[in-house]
This record gives C-alpha cells, sequence and structure tokens, in this order.
C-alpha cells in the first residue's frame, strides 16, 4: 500500500470518496487490507493465558447450585481466552470449559457434528457413554467423543466430577457446517459392556473386517491415565527431547493417524528442574497440569502453573518450560487439520 504521505491531499480526497461509493456495493479495495490478510508471519489476536483451577472450581461449583445439569444441557463454564472475549473460544480454531456433573445428576444425550474432547481433573463414579457403550470416568483419563456419535455422562458416585471439555467448535462455525440433535433418552441403552471398544481396537489387533480410513476418528473412546503414564515412565530412562522433554501424541490404533481429525492430543513428563528450549508452532496449543508444576514462559509472558491449571499458548508464540518437580502435562492443538492443509510450521531454538 503506497504510504498516505506521498499522496497529495487532493488524491487522498479522491480515494475517500472512491471507498465510500464502492462500500454501498459491498466492495472493498484489498490494496488497503492486504498487510493483515496476509502477514509475513502468524499474528494472532489470542493471548498467552492461566486459568487458575482452584479459582475456577470454586466458581463452577456455584453454579451447581444455581442450574441442574439437566437444565443447562451442560454445567460449563467456558475458558474464553482475554483477546477473544465473546466468542466462546480458548484460541482462534479451539474450545475449552470445565464441566461439572453432581451426584445422582445426568447430562442428557445428544450429538453434534463437532468433535469433543474431556480429560478428567476430579472426582469418582461419574461415567461418559458413547453409542452404547460407557467407560468409568478416573481422573487424567483423555475420553473423545467423536463428531455425530451419541453421548452422555452421568454421576452414580458421591462424589462431584469436574473435567475439561475441548472442542473444535470454532472450526466447524468457520465452516458453517454445525448440526445438533437431542436424544429422546437422557440416557443411552447400554449395548456394549465396559471396554469393549478398547478391547477391540486397543491391543493391536482389529476386528478382520474392520478397514478404517486414516482420517476416521478413533473407536478407542478412552484413553486411561494409568497408560499414559506407564507410557510415559517407560521411554524416561532414554535419552531426553530438549524441547519437549519426554513427550507422546495420542494416536487412533487402528491407523496411527490422530484420535480425531480436527484435534491432536499428547501427554508429557518433565523431570525435576528440567527446562525445555524455546519451539514455537503455528498451532496454538492448551496444556493442562495433571501433575507437578512450574513455569511456563510463552514469549514475553511468565506464567506459574500448579495441578490442574489451564494454559494456553497461542500461534507462533515460543515456549519455554520449566519443572519445578517432575510434572506431567496434557495439551492439545488442531495441528491435525493444519498438517493435512500443509500450513503447520515448527521452529525450534
Amino acid at each position: 500500500m503506497t504510504s498516505a504521505a506521498m499522496i497529495d491531499p487532493a488524491g487522498l480526497d479522491a480515494r475517500r470518496e472512491y471507498y465510500e461509493r464502492i462500500d454501498r456495493h459491498h466492495l472493498t479495495p484489498l490494496w488497503e487490507v492486504l498487510g493483515t490478510l496476509v502477514p509475513p508471519t502468524p499474528r494472532s489476536p489470542a493471548q498467552a493465558a492461566l486459568w487458575r483451577y482452584n479459582q475456577a472450581r470454586a466458581y463452577l461449583l456455584e453454579a451447581g447450585g444455581l442450574i441442574s445439569a439437566h437444565e443447562a444441557e451442560r454445567r460449563v463454564l467456558v475458558l474464553e481466552n482475554p483477546g477473544l472475549r465473546g466468542q466462546s473460544r480458548i484460541t482462534q480454531s479451539l474450545y475449552a470449559g470445565l464441566q461439572l456433573i453432581l451426584p445422582g445428576e445426568v447430562a442428557p444425550a445428544h450429538r453434534h457434528t463437532q468433535s469433543a474432547l474431556r480429560l478428567v481433573l476430579e472426582g469418582e463414579g461419574a461415567y461418559t457413554a458413547v453409542d452404547g457403550e460407557r467407560t468409568t470416568m478416573r481422573r487424567g483419563d483423555f475420553i473423545i467423543t467423536p463428531a455425530w456419535t451419541f453421548h452422555d455422562h452421568g454421576n452414580s458416585g458421591t462424589q462431584p466430577v469436574i473435567w475439561l471439555d475441548g472442542l473444535d467448535i470454532p472450526i466447524v462455525q468457520l465452516l458453517d457446517a454445525g448440526f445438533a440433535e437431542k436424544s429422546a433418552q437422557d440416557e443411552q441403552a447400554v449395548i456394549r459392556r465396559e471396554g469393549d471398544a478398547l478391547a477391540r481396537y486397543g491391543y493391536n489387533m482389529l476386528p478382520v473386517d474392520f478397514e478404517p480410513q486414516r482420517q476416521d476418528p478413533t473407536k478407542v473412546f478412552v484413553y486411561p491415565y494409568a497408560r499414559t503414564r506407564e507410557a510415559l515412565r517407560g521411554i524416561a530412562s532414554g535419552d531426553i527431547d530438549p524441547h519437549h522433554g519426554y513427550k507422546l501424541r495420542y494416536v487412533n490404533p487402528a491407523t496411527g493417524g490422530s484420535p480425531m481429525p480436527t484435534i491432536g492430543a499428547a501427554a508429557q513428563l518433565l523431570p525435576a528442574g528440567f527446562e525445555t528450549r524455546g519451539c514455537r508452532s503455528t498451532d496454538s496449543s492448551i496444556f493442562v497440569c495433571l501433575q507437578g508444576g512450574g513455569a511456563a514462559r510463552i514469549g514475553e509472558t511468565e506464567l506459574s502453573f500448579g495441578e490442574n491449571d489451564v494454559f494456553v499458548v497461542p500461534s507462533w508464540h515460543e515456549l519455554r518450560l520449566q519443572a519445578a518437580c517432575e510434572t506431567i502435562l496434557f495439551s492439545y492443538s488442531d495441528r491435525p487439520v493444519q498438517r493435512l492443509l500443509g500450513l503447520w510450521r515448527e521452529q525450534k531454538a
């Protein structure tokens, strides 16, 4: 775009008049916005931010006395990025919220085209049901409800249960592809025993007539935290990655691809005192501390985090992590979409 200082006042007036005339016909000059539309590097409006679990938990429990899970359908406090307020999103492409279900409650069955993950943070006795199979929710478990699968949640225990929801709502909104449907029954009929999907698809074996495509969501809809910790500690005797510590990504065991086509997830172990080297990538990431604590330096922002705290790293912001003690982090991002489109980049210090 030509600098305004190089144009005579009459020329500027002519341009303004021209812009006003074409605006009435829903036209706009590309040269006025080209730098914003095609930036030299990502300029995310999302900000580095952290949500203290204990603070959010208090507000969530207060909500439990104000509205039932049935009335709300999903009793959730949305984690809104401070740079994206009013948009119900934690990054430009992803949503996050903390959900509460109290003893005796049922969050009614529904389905939608948005894919969702659950990360259990507190409590015992609740379950998630996906297309007729239930799984007991235990702290640290990573649970998936793929797009257009009926799912409900219930709590037959004696404790409040809280988990993090992660969805691709902004991606589906961008594409205007959102559909939703409520079930006729609050709770699905159980048609398979608990653990059936894990037995069929999660032990390096598959039904003989099952031929999945790489982009298909996983049939394994629960990844137990006990197995995650076992895997991380199993590799912790080997060489450590200077940028990530000991980090593994979750996969669809039938294809090796992401568990969901739009959302990727990972877990990492950082030994006590370990500090990662700087690394940045185009996928914004949401982190949850499942064990331990430490500090995250995100660009020029430094945040301290503890157990169950949530923090977000916007696109193309350098991340450095420091573990005060042995720490396990869960994270999710839109990396599978970016890889599929050939957009993903990473830069390591």
